[in-house]
């Protein structure tokens, strides 16, 4: 079989392409996450690059004392969020429990490298968990055949995504699921779907384009909205109580500052990412709050997963009684850690 993407000839000689270098990061080097410091795992910054070039910063977590080859997880989101946030917390606590864990900010986000700044897309991020696990296979505590992910919330397409591609993913976890594409070409509940929405959205993001390159730079959407109106959907609520206040707040958090640039996901409406998810062959495990307004997104995944493919038996849609969106953030009486300890534990055997 030939690769599409170039007709490329048969040769036994080795030929070199670009080298694979990082960037020069600014990282801060002291404890700045929203949650405490574990005294069961050691901490520090690492660096690795994606195939686009760009740089990433993430935060490993690794069981103190650990020896020999240790199981590996790399874990992202929320959309919008940063590593010093719900994914750290994640990954120090599958660190507790006898991971190497890592937690990274997506290209252009956070402490990670990428210009312009506060953009999204569904190619680069979904290469971002894949660069992950390339650092993660190469690290000589870590035993490749056991590597896993976490998505959280925007983050959790993209992990299915990348699981449908990167064949070296073993199992994958999903949290409080977004589709990205979904919500950004059909708007929320699916209330835009039809082309006439569909095109009034896209005239106003090129007008956008055109004024900003007129301009010189880049406008930026907002976070979350701040002062938060007192008929705001249940969920904006939700999100206020998270990134707005102490709880969640980071200065590195778009959705706690000034938000993605107002074009900066538009590549998401016309570029689905989970075209080929019932392709899947690895567990995954999707766990969504009864309550959650975005519980649609992972019933409609796990049901694509599940439906005429032979590769059913290995997947599970776990919904906790009571929950809203932004519990399964932060809220470790309501994260099932110990159902995801269990699942990465009989999947990465």
């Amino acid at each position: 079989m030939f690769n599409v993407c170039f007709l490329q000839a048969q040769s036994t000689k080795i030929m070199k392409g670009s080298e694979i270098k990082k960037q020069p990061l600014t990282l801060v080097e002291e404890w700045d996450k929203v949650f405490p410091k574990s005294e069961k795992v050691d901490h520090k910054k690492v660096t690795f690059v994606n195939r686009y070039g760009i740089t990433l910063a993430a935060d490993m977590y690794t069981p103190k004392n650990a020896t020999g080859k240790l199981p590996a997880i790399a874990v992202s989101g929320p959309f919008g969020a940063v590593k010093e946030q719900s994914s750290g917390l994640y990954a120090q606590e599958m660190a507790e429990r006898g991971f190497l864990a890592i937690t990274f900010d997506p290209s252009f986000t956070g402490e990670s490298g990428g210009q312009p700044r506060r953009i999204a897309s569904p190619d680069i991020n979904t290469e971002d968990f894949m660069a992950a696990v390339d650092f993660l296979s190469s690290q000589d505590n870590v035993d490749p055949e056991k590597i896993g992910i976490i998505g959280i919330c925007g983050w959790a397409g993209m992990a299915i995504n990348a699981a449908a591609l990167d064949t070296r993913i073993k199992a994958t976890v999903t949290t409080t699921m977004y589709n990205m594409s979904r919500v950004n070409a059909n708007g929320y509940f699916d209330s835009s779907d039809n082309e006439e929405a569909r095109y009034k959205m896209k005239s106003d993001l090129n007008a956008q384009r055109t004024k900003e390159y007129k301009q010189g730079y880049y406008e930026q959407g907002g976070g979350v909205i701040d002062p938060l109106p007192d008929d705001a959907p249940q969920f904006v609520k939700d999100y206020y109580a998270y990134y707005k206040m102490p709880r969640g707040y980071h200065k590195r958090s778009g959705n706690s500052t000034d938000g993605w640039t107002k074009t900066g996901c538009m590549s998401f409406v016309n570029q689905p990412i989970l075209c080929y998810s019932k392709e899947v062959r690895s567990a995954v495990l999707m766990i969504h709050g009864e309550k959650a307004h975005s519980r649609y997104f992972s019933e409609d995944a796990y049901r694509d997963m599940t439906s005429y493919t032979k590769y059913r038996d290995n997947k599970e849609l776990m919904i906790i009684p009571g929950a809203n969106h932004v519990d399964l953030y932060d809220r470790k009486d309501v994260i099932p850690f110990d159902k995801i300890e269990s699942f990465f534990k009989n999947s990465l055997k």
